[in-house]
């Protein structure tokens, strides 16, 4: 397994570029309509004239599945025509495709086919290798690819099939019940052989002695094997031998003479120089005996010093590769260890090497990750780019493997809230983030793989760092927000991201977010806690969602009104009226659906505008809740008299109200608000019919850039504001107070240049 992420030579932690052919490959993938039509069936059909050689045909299936998109039947109709597609490697992982997609593929007479995870692969199709399998030299059938096996777990009935591929050289089959009648001996060419998880029955590996070139043996969780030991030591050649066990907590995996059977396997076994035997007892207890399997005895001199007796002939010449994963006794922990690489959970380079040997064995390497985890919980991991890309690598090759996903997921929230966080490049920053979203979108259902996400997510820079997957991003937080326990902590880490993106988007991104649904969620969530009389953080933090969601975005503030809006605001107000986080939240959301012309008549009715006119004497919360108010009573005012249908409160009496709360505020109050644009504030400045509007405006303008001048001096030149606020004081209606906070704002915009000139 190749490592992807890298130091690079600035010091960051990134991955390598896309080449260009990658990025060809990518455009080509998100856009088949470049070579390809959809029949009436929704199936893919290759464009007349179009040619694709081998080369580009395999390497289009490895980045389809790899940039994440589903591989299914309509999608590998594309090679159906053999004369202008040629296939000839092919990896399958999460494959929806089925029997008739995979015949489409084996008619090319492939040379190397690997599925795992392919769930609807099923044991009616295993007569396709009969009739195709002649060209292969590798296939391999991990889990859940029910080729030569029946789906049902507890199925352990053996399928009646023969191995009609003779040119084998790599065969890899996982939890296959072995039968008798099964033959090897025609396999010259087999090389290497994983039968992980298989059930031997009444098979006997005496079958394999007659395969020449056999120099690999993987025998991983294959139990009973002790019966199996002399046929093993008759296949000299092998260089291989993995007979380990992921958990010894059933009895698997004890022998009764643990040293004399490691010693009889290595004096058999001599061309060996890779060895797991993780999970087992064959490591001994760490006392040496000085008698050999045979009886003779041979002392420490002809042995060499081991801590592993049952090596003692391998010290001078130890192994490339030793597996100690979950030994008894501790092994992996010993100081005399006979090989150059060892698996085990004693350090961090042990704990590595377990995660990159165990790449495909998703409930070991689940262990091994938690290993990790636990290291950069307590401990220090130095070697943070090998461990980024074990953790990356784990979580994409088992995507449907839940604690896999779980495990990676809390082992990444402390890899990207470590120190080397800001070392990060944008390539590897992405592959986290995306990583994390497929586990997500998997276990949508599990709770604790959306909590680990959720706060791992939360250690990125919002939104900028996310804005790549944004949309995908949104909907699993919705599912957060609506489907989760009631009051639980996923759901308040869910609506708490809601809302720091909801926030700081653009107003494409807001239009989006109300098309998902943003606002009839958050509608619901107050709903159920007004129903229940509770007030909690995701109540408050709801009203602020839609707050943002609403910004400059009508169709939204049309969404809030159309779902009961009102309704609820009244009720939030008079079941929860010392709440002055919601009572501010609440009038900010009204002030952005007040800055909507279209929208205003359904704020016209004589119990809103009561409350509005009462609320400007509020004192919640410094002014923002009498701001607030003021705003939204200005904007309607400011559609004229005729527009003021209610006979009570009068338009004139509102305004005096108005301009006497205007007059109690603080003019360097400073403020809990964020305006990206003037422009609503300014049109009001433009009322002439209605100077008290006016007011509400500049004072709003002076006020912001007196305590803000960096940010919001900037913003009203930008917006030709001061051209405005000119002919407001050149003309004749406005009153001498209304003037003279217009020329504070302009002599504060002027300073704000000189200090920049100067600066």
């Amino acid at each position: 397994m190749s490592c992807k992420v890298r130091l690079m030579e600035d010091g960051s932690l990134d991955e390598e570029p896309l080449t260009l052919k990658e990025i060809a490959y990518q455009k080509l993938c998100n856009n088949l309509d470049i070579i390809s039509g959809t029949t009436t069936h929704g199936q893919r059909v290759l464009n007349p004239g179009i040619v694709l050689p081998n080369e580009i045909c395999d390497g289009f299936l490895e980045n389809y599945q790899r940039f994440n998109r589903p591989l299914d039947d309509s999608v590998i109709n594309l090679f159906y025509d053999t004369q202008r597609t040629s296939l000839k490697i092919v990896n399958l992982r999460n494959s929806t495709l089925s029997s008739v997609g995979l015949e489409t593929l084996m008619r090319h007479k492939l040379y190397a086919l690997s599925m795992w995870y392919c769930d609807k692969i099923t044991v009616n199709s295993h007569h396709l290798l009969a009739h195709y399998g002649d060209s292969l030299r590798s296939l391999e059938l991990g889990i859940s690819s029910h080729l030569l096996q029946n789906a049902e777990p507890n199925e352990k009935e053996p399928v009646d099939f023969q191995l009609t591929c003779p040119h084998l050289r790599r065969l890899v089959l996982n939890g296959v019940v072995m039968h008798h009648r099964l033959q090897f001996a025609h396999l010259h060419d087999l090389s290497h052989l994983d039968l992980t998880s298989c059930v031997l029955a009444n098979f006997s590996l005496e079958a394999l002695v007659m395969l020449p070139n056999l120099h690999t043996l993987i025998l991983f969780n294959v139990w009973p094997i002790a019966n199996q030991l002399h046929a093993i030591c008759c296949l000299r050649r092998l260089c291989t031998l993995d007979i380990s066990i992921s958990s010894s907590g059933n009895g698997h995996g004890t022998y009764d003479l643990p040293d004399q059977t490691l010693e009889m396997l290595m004096d058999n076994l001599r061309h060996l120089t890779h060895l797991d035997i993780s999970g087992t007892n064959l490591a001994g207890n760490g006392v040496a005996t000085k008698e050999s399997g045979n009886g003779n005895t041979k002392t420490e001199q002809q042995y060499g010093l081991t801590d592993i007796p049952g090596l003692a002939s391998r010290t001078h010449r130890p192994l490339q590769f030793l597996g100690l994963y979950h030994t008894a006794h501790w092994a992996c922990k010993r100081h005399d260890i006979p090989a150059f690489e060892v698996a085990g959970d004693a350090n961090e380079q042990q704990i590595l090497t377990a995660a990159r040997y165990y790449h495909d064995r998703p409930v070991l390497l689940t262990r091994v990750l938690n290993d990790l985890y636990h290291l950069f919980r307590f401990e220090n991991c130095k070697d943070i780019h090998t461990a980024l890309d074990v953790v990356l690598s784990a979580m994409d090759r088992h995507l449907k493997f839940k604690h896999m996903q779980i495990s990676g997921s809390a082992t990444l929230f402390y890899i990207v809230k470590g120190r080397d966080r800001s070392k990060f490049g944008t390539l590897l920053r992405n592959h986290i983030i995306r990583t994390l979203l497929n586990g997500m979108e998997m276990h949508l259902t599990d709770d604790t793989m959306l909590r680990n996400g959720y706060l791992t997510l939360t250690q990125f820079h919002m939104p900028v760092d996310v804005l790549f997957e944004y949309e995908r991003l949104i909907k699993i937080l919705l599912h957060g927000v609506s489907k989760t326990e009631q009051e639980g902590f996923v759901q308040r880490i869910a609506i708490y991201l809601l809302n720091t993106l909801a926030c700081q988007v653009d107003g494409r991104q807001k239009l989006f977010l109300g098309e998902l649904g943003v606002v009839s969620t958050m509608l619901t969530l107050i709903k159920d806690r007004l129903t229940r009389t509770v007030f909690d953080d995701v109540m408050e933090v709801a009203w602020s969602t839609m707050w943002n969601v609403t910004d400059e975005t009508a169709i939204n503030c049309k969404r809030f009104l159309d779902g009961r809006g009102m309704e609820y605001f009244l009720k939030c107000l008079n079941t929860f009226p010392e709440r002055d986080e919601l009572l501010r939240n609440m009038m900010g959301l009204l002030g952005n659906v007040a800055e909507v012309k279209w929208l205003r008549p359904k704020l016209m009715t004589q119990e809103f505008i009561k409350v509005f006119a009462r609320l400007l004497d509020s004192l919640s919360d410094g002014i923002e809740v009498s701001y607030n108010a003021a705003g939204v009573l200005a904007h309607i005012a400011s559609d004229g008299a005729d527009a003021w249908t209610i006979k009570s409160p009068t338009r004139e009496h509102v305004l005096e109200r108005m301009v006497a709360a205007i007059q109690r505020w603080n003019i360097k109050s400073e403020r809990n608000i964020n305006y990206r644009s003037f422009e609503p504030i300014l049109s009001l400045v433009r009322c002439y019919e209605t100077p008290q509007c006016q007011h509400w405006a500049v004072w709003a303008l002076a006020n912001l850039t007196q305590v803000y001048p960096e940010k919001y001096c900037q913003l009203v030149e930008q917006e030709n504001g001061i051209q405005i606020l000119n002919e407001l004081i050149q003309h004749e209606s406005p009153y001498c107070e209304i003037k003279r906070i217009a020329r504070m704002v302009i002599e504060q915009c002027d300073s704000g240049v000189e200090r920049m000139i100067e600066g």
